[in-house]
């Protein structure tokens, strides 16, 4: 069985006034986005087992898969300058990493792939949870804590980690866009209302 992390239950009414609950969880490991309907109202932080399309808390089958979304087919792309360094495509089926930024970190003798940890363990949950509805602060804050699990599980300090990060985050964020995907999808900006962001996209974008 694959273990996900509840990030939200919510009681949804049904057909025949029984209690039902939709929740939204996501396993880090394999960067993988659950949406079940489950009979239980389970807390936020507690983790549930997939089994085909069965939801399990504690071995007891609790519910059922609606979706189910992964990073097998999502496309990693580092050919553009991205304001904030990272982002994804309206569709979600790209996310995308600034090309001025390392796609391989050295931290204390180890080698974190940024491709990886702030393309698809950041970027993806971030758009997937905000694709579901939830504003975008909610939403970067529990992308960032997938982040930090995936991070931690390389035996990586997060604090070293986001040291390097921080350190070539400035030099990204120096540079002026010469060329911004027409696909980006500007939610972050529009919600943060950086109107110099957007102004600098919008004047940089490519087919």
């Amino acid at each position: 069985m694959v273990p996900f992390e509840v990030y939200e239950c919510n009681e949804e009414k049904s057909s025949d006034g029984s209690r039902r609950y939709r929740i939204i969880a996501i396993d880090y490991r394999d960067p993988t986005y659950l949406d079940a309907i489950c009979s239980s109202d389970l807390k936020k932080g507690s983790e549930v087992d997939l089994q085909g399309n069965d939801v399990y808390f504690q071995k007891q089958k609790v519910g059922t898969v609606e979706k189910l979304k992964d990073a097998s087919s999502i496309r990693v792309s580092t050919s553009f300058d991205i304001k904030y360094t990272g982002g994804y495509s309206l569709d979600g089926k790209t996310v995308y990493l600034d090309e001025h930024f390392p796609q391989k970190l050295e931290i204390k003798g180890k080698v974190v792939d940024a491709r990886e940890s702030i393309g698809l363990h950041h970027e993806l949950p971030e758009k997937w949870l905000s694709d579901q509805g939830y504003e975008y602060p909610y939403a970067h804050e529990m992308a960032t804590g997938i982040e930090k699990k995936y991070v931690e599980s390389l035996g990586v300090e997060w604090k070293d980690y986001c040291d390097e990060v921080d350190k070539n985050l400035r030099n990204v964020y120096r540079r002026t866009l010469g060329k911004s995907p027409s696909s980006l999808d500007l939610a972050p900006y529009l919600y943060c209302r950086d109107q110099e962001a957007l102004k600098e996209i919008r004047k940089s974008k490519q087919n």
